[in-house]
């Protein structure tokens, strides 16, 4: 892979996230989210983040984006978020996005995150490896947690631990 360098998202990468995000949207193959972002407001977002947010770039061009989301509002989660990765479509295959998420989970857990979880859906196979690849386990399927296009979509759960979390659960006998 040519020169890939992940690195914390600044607000001059909003184009090129609203560009990669809108991808995902318009694919709805990997959010349900269905109406496309500008680059303003992906630039107020990025501005507004207060859980890691990196962009995965290959000779200088930001090709894939990855973010942490509260898990919860609730105090007791605040080491919980939610995983979100993002590759430009002619950049896929190359192995980018599990550098990506690799290095959210790095940064997460600098952070203080002790668990990412995950929500895919359960047709989306390319995130479904993605996510075995880089160690979350699957917890288990929302079965019609949402509508997109008319009909209902299954997402699956998936979790990886982080830090001490990581280490006592690998302790743990069941």
């Amino acid at each position: 892979m040519d020169e890939l360098r992940p690195r914390l998202a600044t607000a001059a990468d909003a184009s090129a996230i609203a560009s990669i995000y809108n991808e995902g949207i318009a694919a709805r193959s990997a959010t349900f989210e269905t109406e496309p972002r500008s680059v303003d407001e992906v630039a107020r977002w990025v501005a507004a983040s207060v859980h890691p947010m990196l962009v995965a770039e290959v000779r200088g061009e930001v090709v894939a984006a990855g973010w942490i989301s509260a898990y919860s509002e609730r105090l007791c989660y605040g080491g919980v978020g939610e995983c979100s990765v993002y590759v430009a479509a002619d950049h896929r295959g190359r192995g980018i996005g599990t550098a990506l998420c690799e290095a959210l989970a790095a940064e997460a857990e600098r952070q203080g995150f002790y668990k990412l979880l995950g929500k895919l859906f359960t047709t989306n196979e390319a995130s479904n490896r993605l996510v075995r690849r880089c160690g979350f386990r699957e917890v288990g399927v929302h079965l019609c947690h949402g509508r997109l296009g008319g009909g209902w979509r299954d997402v699956l759960l998936v979790e990886r631990l982080l830090g001490d979390a990581a280490r006592v659960a690998a302790r743990s006998p069941g």
